[in-house]
């Protein structure tokens, strides 16, 4: 690895917004317009994409679609609570440092020289924001759940986020060699910093239209008839509209569609409904609200 202070490359990934949604339905992703549009954009400025939405509605796998379309590898950033720079960044390898100090300790080597051998590409970690401006070939990054990190250490991503390049005091500043595709997802637990959000384009991705959830459906489960991907779309579309603590996700509608494929259900009666209802819903009493106020049109 080396510091590079030149500018840099910028290669354009998509011709147009409808390009975009095109290739995504090549892979089964469904997006509509505003999707679409998002990441048209993000790709031209070289600006990251801040995914909000409840979970389960298609954010990471808006990510790792994009990768799919565009050839990208994915590399992939899981944040948690204690997420810190040497998990998320890079750290130095400090066994082998010290290896390699007690092996040379005979050799009258001098600190300074001793100190640019043990701090070199050799001795350096890569985690995945590090990985991602140092790769050659074409990078999605994703940053899955931005929101369950501290506040401190949104601090991590501003300088990546902002110019595409990394500071290591030992080696300098790494600048990337292209642009990668950058997602960050949250899913709403806490408000994200105006610092972050300002290096950001935003993208909403709430749960599908009764239309675009049949076509999810259609798409993603083999064999599925019209009649009953619709059924589940309408149903599920009702769910969501009691007073829940936890909506059903677009991938618990997949989960109840190929639960009813299994068991060769053609048309969904209101026995079968709440008999299947914690394929839908993980919370009890969202189970009981919905088996007492769900009813099902012939």
């Amino acid at each position: 690895m080396t510091t590079d202070t030149g500018a840099v490359a910028d290669t354009n990934r998509f011709q147009d917004v409808q390009g975009v949604r095109d290739a995504l339905k090549e892979v089964n992703y469904l997006a509509d317009d505003g999707i679409a549009g998002v990441a048209f954009l993000a790709d031209r400025l070289g600006k990251p994409i801040l995914v909000e939405g409840p979970a389960g509605t298609g954010k990471t796998q808006l990510a790792k679609s994009i990768a799919e379309i565009t050839g990208s590898r994915l590399i992939r950033l899981q944040c948690y609570e204690g997420l810190d720079e040497s998990k998320a960044l890079y750290e130095w390898n400090y066994k082998k440092q010290l290896l390699r100090i007690q092996t040379e300790r005979g050799d009258n080597e001098d600190w300074t020289e001793m100190k640019d051998d043990i701090f070199s590409d050799e001795f350096l970690l890569t985690r995945p924001l590090l990985e991602a401006i140092t790769a050659d070939e074409p990078v999605v990054l994703l940053i899955d759940e931005v929101d369950r990190v501290e506040v401190e250490t949104e601090a991590l991503l501003l300088e990546i986020l902002s110019d595409y390049q990394v500071s290591i005091p030992e080696l300098g500043t790494i600048t990337a060699k292209q642009i990668p595709l950058v997602f960050l997802t949250s899913n709403n637990t806490r408000e994200l910093s105006e610092a972050l959000k300002r290096r950001c384009l935003y993208l909403h991705v709430d749960y599908p239209e009764l239309d675009r959830e049949r076509e999810i459906v259609l798409a993603k489960v083999p064999d599925i008839t019209e009649s009953l991907a619709d059924q589940v779309a309408r149903i599920v579309r009702s769910i969501r509209q009691l007073d829940l603590k936890k909506a059903p996700s677009v991938s618990e509608t997949l989960d109840w569609a190929r639960t009813l494929m299994i068991l060769n259900i053609d048309t969904i009666d209101e026995q079968t409904a709440k008999e299947t209802l914690n394929i839908l819903l993980k919370y009890q009493t969202d189970i009981a609200k919905a088996t007492k106020e769900l009813s099902v049109d012939d």
